[in-house]
């Protein structure tokens, strides 16, 4: 088989894997599962209650999980510095009965759509107030939430700033800087290839296939728990990397792989000295005056997940979006350059982004991806960082909107996450139109 056409055949599969992931789920709760609220109750919790690091990925086990990442992983703080929070201007409107046409010509209320998406925070700014603000599912303004693969839109974001200040060049390949890396698959692919995932690396990402190499990647974290017994593989990030070989040509098409990103960030500690979460503390969280410290989820020697580890509240993501809409400025400072925000607004190249993935939501919904950001294909050309299970900083140049939505969907990708993946989108833009249409 082709690596162009299993590619194609590995998207239409995920809904279905994961239908089946959350039927095994719920059946081992016999008749009916606890209910969310019942989680993680009780002094001990009882046993079918337990949300423990073994089964924190299932439904619906991770409708509390997603909150309290903290009390199931090694985690590092990521610091909100000892500045004065720079509050968000508030300007909140009746957005709860605001109604879109999504899939299949449905008309949903923007509540409605929050309840059936399974959403925990949801934050909408336009031009740089809050207007529309919910939480659901217990989880506060406080809260820290999961990210996931929005994670990587921030160390994409790192690099890009590393190479306007000339200390990283995109085009080098990657063994320039990372020597360790020669017998892998990024040995020869430039930065600039691995900033875009059209590296030809050989790798499968399906979520919910024990089988797929996320699940590998997925023991250096221990997102399924401990490996089974007489797993040799590795069980840290750095020794992780080395071994993923490559297929394929690089440059010729997009290929989602989160471990592209987990070397971006060796890159980031490489260039810098310091660790990912660290820049993002310095560079993100401190100038932007966040409410509260962020942490990041690590392997078991201390090593972070730059492919999806974020925890931030709803409040500070938007912030860090707010500032890229507004050219890299926030509260009267310039927290980025100029030019680095306009790059990360700009639209990619669609046809590289669809060379390998035939199916709809590539070719109607998705346009492109480009320095760890997605571009919508809609009439603004949107761009947002997404994570799986709905997690979305979704921002709009031409509306200035940022919409940022934490979810626990039972559905990594497809099935129930549709509505994030493929509704949230429609109801974005709408919102978008409604929001210029009224402030003019």
């Amino acid at each position: 088989m082709s690596n162009a056409l299993h590619l194609i055949l590995r998207r239409f599969a995920r809904p279905l894997a994961a239908s089946v992931a959350v039927m095994c789920a719920l059946s081992a709760y016999g008749d009916s599962a606890p209910d969310v609220s019942e989680l993680m109750q009780g002094f001990p919790p009882a046993a079918d209650h337990k949300v423990s690091r073994s089964n924190f990925m299932l439904p619906p086990n991770n409708r509390w999980a997603f909150q309290h990442i903290r009390e199931l992983q090694p985690t590092r703080e990521i610091w909100r510095g000892n500045g004065p929070v720079v509050h968000l201007p508030e300007k909140f409107q009746a957005l709860g009965t605001f109604t879109a046409t999504v899939r299949e010509g449905r008309k949903v209320s923007l509540d409605m759509f929050l309840e059936e998406s399974h959403t925990d925070g949801f934050v909408v700014l336009h031009d740089g107030a809050v207007v529309y603000e919910r939480y659901l599912n217990g989880q506060q303004r406080h809260t820290q939430h999961q990210m996931f693969s929005a994670t990587k839109s921030y160390v994409g974001t790192l690099v890009l700033l590393l190479a306007h200040e000339g200390r990283i060049d995109l085009s080098q390949p990657m063994a320039r800087y990372l020597p360790e890396l020669e017998s892998s698959a990024f040995c020869d692919a430039t930065v600039q290839q691995v900033l875009h995932m059209t590296t030809g690396v050989k790798y499968t990402e399906i979520y919910d296939d024990p089988e797929s190499d996320i699940w590998k990647y997925g023991h250096v974290f221990r997102v399924w728990g401990e490996p089974e017994p007489g797993y040799k593989g590795a069980l840290n990030i750095y020794d992780y990397l080395p071994t993923l070989p490559k297929q394929g040509t690089h440059g010729e098409g997009f290929h989602y792989v989160t471990p592209n990103t987990d070397v971006l960030g060796w890159l980031i500690r490489r260039i810098t000295g310091k660790s990912v979460d660290t820049n993002i503390s310095e560079r993100f969280m401190q100038p932007l005056g966040a409410e509260r410290d962020a942490y990041i989820w690590l392997d078991d020697e201390g090593n972070e997940m730059a492919g999806g580890g974020l925890n931030v509240t709803a409040r500070d993501a938007a912030r860090f979006g707010a500032m890229i809409v507004n050219g890299g400025s926030f509260n009267g400072q310039q927290i980025i350059p100029r030019v680095v925000a306009e790059r990360i607004l700009a639209a990619g190249d669609s046809a590289t982004f669809r060379r390998f993935y035939d199916d709809p939501w590539y070719l109607k919904v998705g346009h492109s991806y480009k320095d760890q950001w997605w571009v919508f294909d809609n009439p603004h050309k949107a761009v947002s960082a997404i994570g799986i299970h709905g997690q979305f900083i979704y921002m709009d140049p031409v509306a200035k909107l940022v919409v940022v939505k934490q979810s626990s969907s039972p559905d990594a990708e497809g099935g129930a996450n549709e509505s994030n993946d493929t509704d949230g989108p429609m109801i974005y833009q709408a919102l978008a139109e409604h929001l210029l249409k009224n402030s003019r």
